[in-house]
């Protein structure tokens, strides 16, 4: 099976990702993204866990703007 990865977000009112819209169409909450991105079941991004316990999804660097998680199309 081919690895999916996300398409678009959808942001709350003060802009921050919520939710996550696969390249095959599934719509992730974060919490899931982060587990499936765990899983390897998602690729083009890690999960970055800070010593204060936040935990948070980030494209992977490769030195492209047009697949950064705050630009994708909203959903």
């Amino acid at each position: 099976m081919d690895k999916e990865r996300f398409a678009a977000v959808r942001k709350d009112e003060n802009g921050n990702i919520q939710m996550f819209k696969t390249s095959s169409g599934r719509e992730l909450s974060y919490p899931e993204a982060i587990q499936e991105v765990d899983e390897e079941r998602i690729e083009g991004v890690s999960v970055i866990r800070e010593k204060d316990g936040e935990t948070y999804i980030r494209s992977n660097p490769d030195n492209r703007k047009d697949n950064n998680l705050d630009g994708l199309p909203i959903f």
